[in-house]
């Protein structure tokens, strides 16, 4: 089989328990609707994020075809060592439907910050001829926990970099810089790459991760959703030589005499690098490059973080002119910063940043680069993603469905049709079993009988996921 073809076939992404479960409902079964959840997990909320790049990616026009259903018929048979799959109901698919896909999915709006244990989406058949169809799709629809757990574990960590920055700088504005992607060579694949990328960018501007920006001008309407600037690695560095080291950093600057530039400094001795070498030899070419706009950032890339970073903050204090911020913290001149590219993660953030409060630098001296924390140290778990049944229709009678296991009651499920709503104190919750209101219903349709109905920008989900202390330090700016 072709394995382009194949991974282009929604008859073919699904589990392979799935094929059979068009036997399994009870007879008479019209209608089947699940929803999507955070069960719990690392985080007490979610960035909700990555669906409408699914539903464009797998199921809006005409997605299921003759030549897709023999191509599928004929290697499920292979695989189950019988004919089990069922052709009449992708057939009435393509035949009543023109291989549109009839569902209906609703979903809270992109980049909105919700609590665990809520619904974040529904899906339900259109046609009672298909009510297997819409469990079909829970095995590519749950895949929304990966965007959604990148999306919320950056903007964890972007809420201690603010935290830190509103405390120790005079203003937030570096914020969208600070946290930088390093995580594309970590990803599983260029698809992951694609979809964490543009995940982080949710609520950041900085990244490497070329696919990230690629998936969300396609998927997202944004032209440019990040940024970057020339950086050294360690072989643009290291092949000098140890003796070279001097005319490597000297290069880096003359070739780019201006705007920001990242120099890794620790190939050899990052001590020796920023006091002797940065904070003498090219002291002068570095104040003169800052004279002209430009800024140079150092990168050291090993060792103990917390201790590391100080300890080349303090270095670099001595050799260059520092000044004292309107809160009591220091600052490097403006054409020098710092940024740690090593050892990043929610855990490891406090950490540093405390450090340097405690020796009274502003964490706006520096920025980190996250690769493998960021973008792959995930999984379905750290949020507990789920997709369960909670109704259906039988024989023109309405069921609420759940589950409620002795073992494990953190799996029991939801009942009945639901809606988000905000409470009297503004709270989202789940309301259950058909009682919600319309009214104050959040989930929107997004998708139905094959076509997208709300088309989401990049803007749009950035503004809602915005920090609330980001909000007030620009109120507060303002006044």
């Amino acid at each position: 089989m072709d394995s382009v073809t194949c991974m282009d076939n929604v008859v073919l992404c699904t589990d392979s328990y799935k094929v059979t479960h068009h036997h399994q409902y009870p007879p008479g079964t019209t209608n089947v609707y699940s929803y999507f959840e955070s069960r719990g997990g690392k985080f007490p909320e979610t960035v909700f994020f990555g669906l409408q790049y699914i539903i464009k990616r797998w199921l809006v026009g005409q997605v299921v075809t003759k030549e897709k259903i023999q191509e599928a018929k004929e290697f499920y048979k292979v695989h189950f060592g019988y004919d089990v799959f069922n052709e009449q109901g992708w057939m009435h698919i393509v035949e009543k439907h023109n291989g549109h896909l009839p569902i209906r999915i609703k979903a809270v709006p992109e980049g909105t910050m919700v609590p665990v244990k809520n619904v974040l989406f529904t899906v339900e058949n259109t046609d009672p001829e298909v009510p297997w169809l819409t469990n079909w799709f829970e095995t590519l629809l749950v895949q929304a926990w990966y965007p959604m757990t990148v999306a919320t574990n950056s903007r964890a960590m972007k809420s201690i970099i603010a935290k830190y920055l509103y405390e120790t700088a005079d203003n937030m504005d570096g914020l969208p810089f600070k946290l930088h992607d390093f995580g594309f060579r970590g990803a599983s694949s260029v698809e992951t790459a694609a979809i964490g990328g543009a995940s982080h960018l949710v609520n950041s501007m900085g990244t490497d991760t070329v696919a990230g920006l690629v998936m969300a001008k396609k998927f997202y309407s944004c032209d440019m959703a990040g940024f970057s600037i020339p950086a050294a690695e360690h072989s643009t560095i290291t092949t000098w030589g140890k003796s070279g080291e001097k005319e490597a950093f000297k290069n880096m600057l003359q070739k780019f005499n201006t705007g920001l530039v990242a120099v890794v400094s620790d190939s050899f001795d990052i001590f020796n690098a920023v006091e002797s070498v940065w904070g003498k030899e090219l002291k002068e070419l570095v104040m003169e490059r800052g004279r002209n706009g430009g800024t140079l950032v150092i990168r050291p890339d090993s060792g103990d973080p917390p201790e590391v970073v100080v300890k080349v903050l303090d270095l670099l204090g001595k050799n260059f002119p520092i000044t004292t911020n309107s809160k009591g913290y220091q600052l490097l001149p403006p054409y020098l910063r710092v940024i740690q590219g090593d050892g990043i993660s929610y855990e490891t953030l406090d950490s540093i940043l405390s450090n340097m409060e405690k020796h009274k630098w502003s964490a706006d001296n520096v920025a980190f680069g996250c690769g493998g924390a960021l973008l792959q140290r995930l999984n379905r778990d750290t949020q507990k993603c789920a997709y369960k049944c909670s109704y259906c229709e039988v024989n023109g009678e309405g069921r609420n469905v759940y589950k409620e296991p002795i073992t494990d009651l953190g799996k029991k499920s939801k009942k009945g049709k639901l809606s988000l709503e905000r409470d009297d104190k503004g709270v989202l919750v789940t309301i259950q079993e058909g009682k919600g209101s319309p009214e104050k219903d959040l989930l929107v349709p997004v998708f139905e009988n094959g076509k997208l109905l709300v088309d989401q920008t990049f803007a749009e989900i950035r503004q809602r996921a915005e920090l609330p202390l980001v909000l007030q330090a620009k109120k507060e700016q303002k006044q």
